[in-house]
């Protein structure tokens, strides 16, 4: 029961902790200026969005949960389990980003939910 806990963990976290850099550099705005000056004021502006903070705050949860769950089970179990980021990713990115996901995505999304139900079945 604790590694279902850990993966809901990871999974939820770190997606979020994605979508929430996403959101946070879309209203930065892309960057074309790559000299060290304009990098850092790219920098200190973006360490000014909360959307940033909250994303990184995030990441730090996942991964935290994620060396948990290493300590606890095979690396050959959770990588593949993880791979349930992505249809969290694509419906955050629909649902929180505004996305246009298309079919194609869908169908890619739901064969790796069979990978993941394969490798599941195959624990142990």
């Amino acid at each position: 029961m604790t590694e279902v806990v850990l993966l809901f963990v990871i999974v939820v976290s770190g997606t979020s902790g994605e979508l929430c850099l996403a959101r946070a550099m879309r209203g930065m705005g892309e960057v074309v200026d790559f000299h060290p000056s304009a990098l850092l004021n790219t920098l200190a502006r973006a360490l000014r969005i909360r959307w940033l903070w909250l994303g990184i705050a995030l990441l730090a949860i996942d991964l935290v949960a994620l060396l948990a769950m290493l300590s606890a089970e095979n690396v050959s179990f959770v990588v593949p389990m993880t791979a349930l980021s992505y249809v969290v990713g694509a419906v955050g990115g629909a649902c929180f980003l505004g996305e246009r996901v298309g079919r194609e995505r869908w169908m890619g999304v739901l064969l790796v939910c069979a990978g993941v139900a394969l490798v599941f079945a195959g624990r142990r």
